[in-house]
């Protein structure tokens, strides 16, 4: 998790799955929220902030794809999270993951994943430590093996539908951010 104390969520989530991770993620699902007492009070999110806000707290690595206990209980750290509608965390977003795990599941070698929020102008916030909500969420999935690189761009509203994946190029250019310098996708 790289991690953002202005907006008290993290800027990106990076994770590897393959074929046995996925198949040893069955771990009992946790739903232990909590605040991340490594990070400095003033710069993280709190329980209270969600309580009544509307807003999910929204995983960027889905606990489903946890394969231990303790990685499961990590999960539910607040810096993981960011504010997500609840429909759209539900629904577009929980079926983003599942075809995501799918195909990390099915894949020859090792899937790189790095998800994270976007905010455009001055972000709504909700709780008294103001967590910045997020405009959009993206999701980069990477197959090392095949050299192939997409991205899922989700608006962060109850009536967001799944859209077609965008390139790895076009992320680059919505973000700004070149997440994977030096590689060379087919």
């Amino acid at each position: 998790i790289m991690h953002n104390g202005s907006t008290r969520t993290p800027m990106f989530v990076a994770q590897r799955l393959n074929r046995a991770l996925v198949a040893d993620a069955d771990e009992k699902r946790t739903n232990k929220f909590y605040a991340d007492a490594r990070l400095p009070r003033a710069e993280r999110a709190e329980l209270s902030d969600y309580k009544g806000s509307g807003y999910s707290r929204g995983h960027m690595a889905p606990a489903a794809d946890m394969p231990t206990a303790q990685a499961m209980a990590q999960s539910f750290s607040l810096a993981n999270m960011v504010p997500q509608s609840i429909k759209q965390n539900g629904g577009p977003w929980a079926h983003i993951e599942k075809d995501t795990r799918r195909y990390a599941g099915r894949a020859a070698g090792d899937v790189f994943i790095i998800t994270g929020p976007v905010y455009e102008g001055s972000p709504a916030t909700v709780g008294n430590n103001q967590v910045a909500v997020p405009t959009y969420l993206y999701k980069l999935v990477y197959d090392a093996t095949a050299h192939r690189a997409w991205a899922h761009w989700q608006a962060n509203h109850d009536d967001t539908r799944i859209s077609k994946p965008i390139s790895y190029a076009e992320l680059v250019k919505r973000t700004g951010i070149e997440f994977l310098p030096g590689v060379q996708l087919q």
